[in-house]
Formats: structure tokens, C-alpha cells, sequence
């Protein structure tokens, strides 16, 4: 491997580079291909005219076909024309990042110089983080994405993922860069530049109908270019994974001989990150963003989680002590305010937050997180929980009614999610929803009459088999039913007004966005993504990775009912609100959690059995007959 430069010619000297360029060629092949296509009737109608001229096709019937071809020619000529222009001019998707100017990290900047002067291949444009377990290097030559003031010289940008500065040791972080920093030379190649430049343009053309603001003449255009596009792409899909490949392969190479006995030690490293870094997510942030409020410091929290893991799994065990070497997060300027640009991305990505912090979308330290986000999302599910119960007692009284005199208490839950013959309860769940539902947007109400017609009209139309209830058992607990789907619906609700909310606001930032001077919209926050999108980005709507997916109506139920303990523990029992890394919320009494929660409020909710519930409050002096603090 010795005398390879990485760039020119010299990138056939690796297995890998000269495998990337023979599919590179073969992706301007079909390029060639298409021109050629799109040249032909013209050329065809330069020998038909060239013949009249030295008279070997003369007559009126090669006259007719000079201009039948003539005109298809132009035909052709114009379409592949606007495809060209509609390819080369169609904006790339880029990665939501932040963007690190060298100020911000010189000895990042100076590590990653040295790693490729060592490596023998050019240096990165720019860094830039992304909230994620993952590092790449990102082409960002298009003019759209130079407007912003990275990948200006032409070199990619390297993307890293910001866990990875706060888990990993500087050495950790160098060998792990290096595979990713030896893709430049590859890159720099003519041919290889320009097959991704192709292949990048056709899949932002195909995208380009979905554009908004498009008249109905130019949006059918865009279709028609669309499909063009879309038939080169399936063309050279197969020779661009190749090449892709190959790239990867031939930085895999080159980085053999730098740092690479410690880069099987960090792929170690990168592993436990992941693992602790989708625990942080699911179970610790995921709650604080429904609450409208996001975890300030993500990546520092990564470290936290880490270590307990560290101590809990012997798997792990070992990796705490790396913490004593220098951490890679050192070779920023202001960790600190990195850190927050990055949870708030993250936040942006996941949940689908607003792209700025604002009165209902502010962030959380810390050491703030179990009373500001804990203990109110308790409070907040058991008032929800008790909403939907006073809706059920109100359609099952009837207008004028009183109102329930026993209050907010875990008793009132119990003995509801206790009945054996739930009687006027089960049957007054669509009342009840009607009643607990909160206020929506005209809009959202259309579309759910609209959803609940073609459901009936869809049920109408089918062919209805009396023997198919005969082979389904009855519910365990139907009382657990009725009030899991009420509770499901109003939670459906509140989601449906967050997002129109945050919907609103969206638009009223583009609206200021377009509004504002050319010289006032300049580099945002986040590569690729305006200032203010609110619930949509680059490639569809937000959030591009949903952490979980739609949960049962059960499981709502038992959080909510596990809130209610919580809530009559921190009001009865002097328990307190706490934080576990690696599992989220947590009731601790006497300092220690309480692990042995869960099972018995499953208990109380699949089967209608409140004893092991029972046992427990008595054993950890819960009163569950007195009422609670709601939000």
C-alpha cells in the first residue's frame, strides 16, 4: 500500500479505489447513455438535411420526413434539456448538523489535518455534528449547500457523531476517524466526484414535485422530469452502491497502519455508545420533549448513562476507568454550548420540536429533571387520567349531574379499574371521549368525521360472519378497556392540537423567513434546514426518526395508573421524583428506587386484581384514599 496518494491516478493503485472508479465510469456510462438518447433525433435530422444538400435524399417524401424528425428532434431536445437543468440545479438532501467553524475547534480541526496528512489524502472542508452514533464524510458542493459556508472548496465535509466526543478519549477518536478521513482520496477523483454529483442529482429531481408552491403546469413538468429521473437512478442504482463500496474499502485500506490496535479497542467504544445513547433516548429525553421541554445536555448525559452501566453490567466493566485519560469533547472550545446546539437538534430530529427554544419548547439541566420534568409528567398523566374519568361519570349521570365528591385520589382508580360489572361505564366511552377531549382545530375535527365516515362506510360495505365473535375470549378487565380507549383518544387529541400548533408557528417563521432581506438569510443553525421549519425538513416531515412506535392503549393506561401511585407516594409517603440513566423516571423512597411497581400496576390493569397493588401501598405507607396535587 506504500506510494499511494489517494488522488488522480495514483487512486488506482488500491483494490478498492480502482473497483470505485470502474463503477463510477459506469455510472457516467449511463449518463453517456441518456445524452446520446436525447442526441439522437438530431443527428438523424443533420443527415437528412445533409443529404437534400449534396442531393441523395431529395423528393417530396424525404422532405416530410426531414420535418417530422426535425421537429421530434427539438422535442427531444428541449425535454432532455429541462431534465439536465431540473437535474443540475435540483437541491441535494443534506444531514441536519451543526455546523463547527474552526474557531470553535481548532485542535478538533488540527487533529483531523494531521490524520490526513498522515493518511496522505486531502483534509475535510469542515466539521460539522450530528446527533447520532455514526461519523461520514458528506458532499456539500452544490451551490445551495456553499451558500451556507461549508464544503466550499470542493472537499467533503466530515460529519462525527457528537456522542462520540463526550464517550470516546482523544486517541479512541483518531482511530476511529481515520477510515472515514481516508474516503477523501477516492472522493477527490474526477470520476468519482462526478458520478456521486450525478447521482445525487437525479434522486434530488425525483423529489422535486413535492416541492411547495409549485403552479399545476410546472408541478406536472416535475412529474414528467421526475419519472425521467427516476428511471436513470434505477439505471445506475446497482454500479453506485458499488461504488460506494469500493470508496469504503479502499479508506478501510489505507487507514490499516494508523492507530490500529486502539481502533479495535474504540469499535468497542462505539458500540456501548450506541447502546447508551438509544437508552438516553427512548427513556430519559423521549419523556422531558413530550413535556415541551428538552435536555440541554445530551452528550454529557451519555457519559452518565455509561457509567452506570458500567457499574450495573460486568460486561462493561473496565470501561469506567477510561475516564481518568483526556475525553475527546476537550478538543472543543465551549463543549457546553455545542452540547445544548446538538440536543436541541437531536430533539428536532426525534420528536419533531421546533427548531428554536421558545415559551413552550425550553430546555432542562440536569439537575433540574426530576421535579421539572419527572414529577410534572406524573401530575400531568394522573389529572389526564382523572379527566377522563369525570368524563365517563358525566355521560353516565347525565346533564346536570354533580360532580364526583371523592376527588383525585388513587382509591377512585383502583375501585374503577376494579369493577366486576363495569356496567354504565363501558358503555359511555364514546361519550366520554366527547366530554374529555380538549379543544382541536376545525381542521383536525374534519378529518376525524371524514376517518370515522369511510370506517362506516367500510364496514357497511363488508360481509359480516356471526361466528367470528364465537372464537374471541372476553376481556380480562373490560373496565381497563373502556378507559384505556377514552384515554387513548384524548391523548390522540392533545398530539393532534401540538401538532397544529407548532404547525402554526412554522409557518408564521417562513412566512417572516421570506419576508426578511436576501442579505439577512444567511447560514442557519443546522445545515440543510431552515431556521424555523417547525414539523417538516429536507426529506419529508419531522421527526425524520421516530424513536418509538404508536403504543396500545393498555400500556397508556398503565403509565397513567403508575403516574397515580407516584403522585399519591410523593404527596403520602414523602417518596421523591428521581432520575435513573439508563430507565428514565424513577420513584425513590428511602433513596432507593422502587423497582417492584411495575408488575403490580400491570396486575391491577390486565387482570383487575388491585391485591399486589394493595400489599404494596400498605407496605410503603402510600395512603391511596387521600387526594392528590394535579398540574
Amino acid at each position: 500500500m506504500s506510494g499511494v496518494s489517494g488522488t488522480g491516478s495514483a487512486v488506482g493503485e488500491e483494490w478498492g479505489a480502482r473497483a470505485a472508479r470502474s463503477r463510477a465510469l459506469a455510472v457516467l456510462r449511463v449518463r453517456g447513455r441518456a445524452l446520446g438518447l436525447a442526441v439522437l433525433p438530431a443527428a438523424v435530422a443533420v443527415v437528412l438535411y445533409a443529404g437534400e444538400v449534396t442531393g441523395h435524399f431529395s423528393g417530396t417524401g424525404w422532405g416530410t420526413a426531414r420535418w417530422v424528425v426535425t421537429v421530434l428532434a427539438v422535442v427531444v431536445l428541449l425535454a432532455a434539456t429541462a431534465v439536465a437543468l431540473v437535474v443540475a440545479r435540483a437541491r441535494p438532501a443534506a444531514t441536519p448538523t451543526v455546523e463547527l467553524a474552526e474557531t470553535a475547534a481548532p485542535d478538533l480541526y488540527r487533529l483531523v489535518r494531521d490524520l490526513a496528512d498522515r493518511l496522505g489524502v486531502p483534509a475535510p472542508a469542515a466539521i460539522a455534528l450530528t446527533p447520532d452514533c455514526d461519523s461520514w464524510l458528506e458532499d456539500r458542493t452544490h451551490r445551495a449547500h456553499r451558500s451556507s459556508g461549508s464544503g466550499g472548496d470542493g472537499a467533503p465535509v466530515l460529519v462525527i457523531g457528537s456522542p462520540f466526543l463526550w464517550w470516546m478519549r482523544v486517541g479512541e477518536l483518531r482511530a476511529v476517524l481515520a477510515p472515514v478521513v481516508a474516503g477523501t482520496g477516492p472522493a477527490a477523483h474526477p470520476d468519482i466526484a462526478a458520478a456521486r454529483r450525478f447521482v445525487r442529482g437525479l434522486d434530488a429531481a425525483i423529489a422535486v414535485p413535492r416541492t411547495p408552491g409549485l403552479d399545476p403546469v410546472r408541478r406536472l413538468g416535475a412529474r414528467g422530469v421526475g419519472q425521467v429521473a427516476r428511471v436513470l437512478l434505477r439505471a445506475c442504482r446497482g454500479h453506485a452502491a458499488e461504488m460506494e463500496r469500493g470508496v469504503a474499502a479502499a479508506g478501510s485500506e489505507r487507514a490499516q497502519e494508523v492507530d490500529y490496535g486502539v481502533r479495535i479497542v474504540a469499535q468497542e467504544q462505539v458500540g456501548l455508545a450506541y447502546a447508551g445513547w438509544d437508552r438516553l433516548l427512548t427513556r430519559v429525553a423521549l419523556p422531558a420533549w413530550r413535556m415541551g421541554r428538552w435536555p440541554a445536555k445530551l452528550d454529557a448525559g451519555v457519559v452518565s448513562a455509561l457509567t452506570e452501566l458500567s457499574r450495573r453490567d460486568r460486561l462493561a466493566d473496565g470501561f469506567s476507568s477510561r475516564l481518568g485519560e483526556r475525553p475527546a469533547c476537550d478538543l472543543l472550545e465551549e463543549p457546553g454550548a455545542v452540547d445544548e446546539a446538538a440536543s436541541l437538534l437531536a430533539a428536532r430530529l426525534f420528536h419533531g420540536g421546533p427548531a428554536e427554544p421558545g415559551p413552550d419548547w425550553s430546555p432542562v439541566e440536569w439537575s433540574q429533571y426530576p421535579e421539572e420534568v419527572v414529577d410534572r409528567k406524573w401530575r400531568t398523566d394522573a389529572a389526564r387520567l382523572h379527566q377522563v374519568l369525570d368524563g365517563i361519570d358525566a355521560a353516565a349521570a347525565g346533564p346536570g349531574a354533580p360532580p364526583p365528591t371523592d376527588g383525585p385520589t388513587l382509591t377512585r382508580v383502583i375501585d374503577r379499574l376494579t369493577m366486576t360489572a363495569p356496567g354504565p361505564a363501558v358503555g359511555a366511552t364514546a361519550e366520554a371521549v366527547e366530554a374529555a377531549e380538549a379543544p382541536v382545530e376545525a381542521a383536525a375535527d374534519q378529518d376525524d368525521h371524514a376517518d370515522l365516515a369511510d370506517s362506516a362506510d367500510s364496514a357497511d360495505s363488508a360481509d359480516f360472519d356471526p361466528l367470528d365473535d364465537l372464537d374471541d375470549d372476553p376481556p380480562p378487565n373490560p373496565a381497563a378497556d373502556a378507559l384505556a380507549g377514552a384515554l387513548s383518544a384524548l391523548l390522540a387529541r392533545e398530539e393532534a392540537a401540538r401538532e397544529a400548533r407548532v404547525a402554526a408557528e412554522s409557518a408564521r417563521g417562513r412566512t417572516a423567513a421570506a419576508a426578511a432581506p436576501a442579505s439577512d438569510r444567511g447560514a442557519t443553525a443546522y445545515e440543510g434546514v431552515g431556521a424555523y421549519e417547525g414539523v417538516s425538513g429536507p426529506d419529508g416531515p419531522l421527526p425524520l426518526f421516530p424513536l418509538q412506535p404508536p403504543r396500545s392503549g393498555r400500556d397508556l393506561l398503565a403509565d397513567h395508573v403508575t403516574a397515580m401511585v407516584c403522585c399519591a407516594a410523593v404527596d403520602t409517603a414523602e417518596a421523591v421524583p428521581g432520575l435513573d440513566w439508563l430507565d428514565g423516571p424513577a420513584l425513590l423512597l428511602g433513596g432507593e428506587r422502587a423497582m417492584d411497581l411495575g408488575p403490580r400496576v400491570l396486575s391491577l390493569v390486565e387482570d383487575g386484581d388491585p391485591e399486589p397493588l394493595r400489599d404494596w401501598l400498605a407496605r410503603t405507607g402510600v395512603r391511596p384514599e387521600k387526594p392528590v396535587r394535579l398540574v
